[in-house]
């Protein structure tokens, strides 16, 4: 697999599509992280590590509805191996009104675009969602 974060993004995306209550992703700490921002910001419901051997870890996400309704009703990536997007702090703008959100690679870890402003730092665009 050459892009596991494009592979994670798609999964939650298709598993949204057909109402999926959980879905399983293989474990790797960026996604990890990714993850746990998406819950910290009412995203998903929560996410757990199963496995105890490295090859044997998942993260099983748990999805969040509101009325039957996603809480992520759309979902992408946005840089990619073959074409890479960074963002300056300044070129931080809010997206859909405030509504949506992007979460960033700083070099002080991953974070939301809020977050990255706040802190004057700019990174890498992993993925953005609303």
């Amino acid at each position: 697999m050459t892009d596991p974060i494009g592979d994670l993004i798609t999964r939650i995306r298709n598993s949204y599509l057909v109402r999926q209550k959980r879905v399983r992703v293989p474990y790797s700490l960026i996604k990890e992280n990714l993850v746990k921002i998406l819950v910290k910001e009412n995203y998903l419901k929560k996410v757990a590590v199963e496995g105890k051997k490295p090859q044997e870890k998942e993260l099983v996400l748990e999805l969040k509805y509101s009325k039957q309704e996603p809480a992520i009703s759309h979902i992408e990536r946005v840089s990619k191996p073959s074409l890479r997007v960074y963002l300056q702090t300044k070129e931080l703008k809010s997206l859909r009104g405030g509504f949506g959100m992007r979460i960033l690679s700083t070099s002080q870890g991953l974070m939301t675009d809020k977050e990255a402003k706040k802190k004057n730092l700019g990174g890498e665009v992993i993925c953005q969602l609303w």
